[in-house]
């Protein structure tokens, strides 16, 4: 009996053969996760010197002016978040890329020369659609190469990579300014990362035979009409869902401890008598262990599973706040203890998360499932550095910590409960 003709192997754009799987698609990950520090790294310029701009060189007295440009920021990524993922159904995730790129040419020159706050404000503007666009593109295209086995390894090293370099960044700024100045020097080395940043994307090749390869693959049937849209996908990663709405919220709450200690930590540090040096030192602990750490964490998420790294590395955040008061005496002490944990705790939950949200999505509405996750999640810079503003001006930096940690550890609770 004649088997019949074989089956043609699935080709991308250039007739080049398209297969799932990390070791399959090795090179064009590594271009990705270099893109990826690249992205990290343009934002890590702000982790250290832009608070102490705000009250040192233009003199606002208010916390919550001070935290504005971060509200600015988590605000304007959240909602780019949410656009890419119903971008991705008009445009290729390569055309996306380099748009962010495009648009975050201005940002390190505005934060280096800004002849007032509201410069710095409007730069975090285009630093949060920059974000919103290239970091959202970097973590779908490698989903999209390695398939469903090894989601958790493709975003711990993707998240790896980025925060890596946000944390390299804030010691390298901390460093620059304590010899240069808070500015111009420090910013500047931004536009390293925009010029590799953007050469390189242009190398990237799209990843759009890759989703078609594993929609042909995937068991369950393609959901039609509504079902695969972005409203549909808000409301059901939003709440219908309860392991999404698990994810979701505990995204919103890392991402604002995040922004209370973008913040906060700064003032909070240099208030008990730490200067630049030590300050970049602490600002830069908790992303670079965020980062590395998401390497084995990632991996560990694909084999005991997502729920217990997040649940428990939430609880480990919010020790990260209690230590930091704790210890305040001793200030260096106090915070990089505080870094240690809360870049371990934060390892643990990032990859998980958004390796949960893959695997309660379908591929048709998967980009709009995660695009509203970070959405969700990046709205937490916002909502942190404005409860920190508001709370830190009404009762004080000790008492934003306080409300830090009770935050943190709730969410813990809800997603234990929550997510599958």
């Amino acid at each position: 009996m004649n088997a019949g003709p074989a089956t043609a192997a699935p080709t991308d754009a250039s007739g080049r053969p398209v297969r799932l799987g990390l070791r399959e698609n090795w090179l064009q990950f590594t271009l990705l996760v270099v893109v990826n520090v690249c992205v990290g790294g343009l934002v890590g310029l702000e982790r250290t010197t832009v608070p102490l701009i705000g009250a040192d060189v233009f003199g606002l007295t208010s916390d919550l002016a001070v935290f504005s440009f971060i509200i600015a920021f988590g605000v304007t990524k959240a909602l780019t978040n949410l656009a890419a993922g119903a971008l991705t159904a008009r445009f290729r995730r390569k055309q996306l890329l380099l748009t962010g790129w495009l648009i975050g040419i201005p940002v390190p020159f505005a934060l280096a020369w800004a002849p007032s706050w509201g410069w710095i404000v409007a730069a975090n503007v285009l630093l949060g659609l920059n974000q919103g666009l290239t970091w959202s593109m970097t973590v779908n295209m490698k989903i999209d190469l390695v398939g469903p086995s090894r989601r958790g390894l493709a975003t711990g090293l993707n998240e790896a990579a980025g925060y890596t370099a946000v944390g390299a960044t804030a010691l390298l700024t901390g460093y620059l300014a304590t010899h240069h100045g808070l500015r111009p020097t420090p910013e500047l080395i931004g536009v390293v990362f925009v010029a590799a940043g953007l050469a390189l994307s242009f190398v990237v090749r799209d990843t759009a035979a890759h989703v078609a390869l594993e929609l042909a693959q995937h068991a369950e049937p393609s959901p039609t009409g509504e079902d695969a849209g972005l409203a549909a996908a808000f409301a059901r990663t939003s709440w219908r869902n309860r392991s999404l709405r698990g994810a979701s919220q505990a995204g919103l709450v890392n991402n604002l401890n995040d922004g209370l200690t973008w913040g906060v930590f700064p003032l909070l540090f240099t208030d008990h008598g730490l200067g630049l040096a030590a300050v970049g030192l602490i600002k830069g602990l908790y992303p670079i262990l965020w980062g590395l750490g998401q390497i084995p964490t990632g991996h560990l998420a694909d084999r005991i599973g997502r729920k217990p790294l997040i649940v428990h590395g939430m609880l480990v955040q919010a020790a990260g706040f209690v230590l930091a008061l704790a210890l305040l005496g001793r200030p260096l002490l106090a915070g990089v203890v505080s870094a240690v944990f809360l870049g371990i705790g934060t390892a643990m939950v990032y990859p998980a998360l958004i390796a949960s949200v893959s695997d309660h999505a379908h591929p048709t509405w998967r980009a709009n499932a995660l695009g509203t996750y970070r959405f969700w999640r990046d709205v937490g810079y916002a909502v942190g550095a404005l409860v920190a503003g508001i709370l830190a001006d009404a009762l004080g930096l000790d008492a934003t910590v306080v409300a830090a940690a009770v935050l943190t550890a709730a969410s813990g609770v809800f997603a234990a409960r929550w997510i599958a």
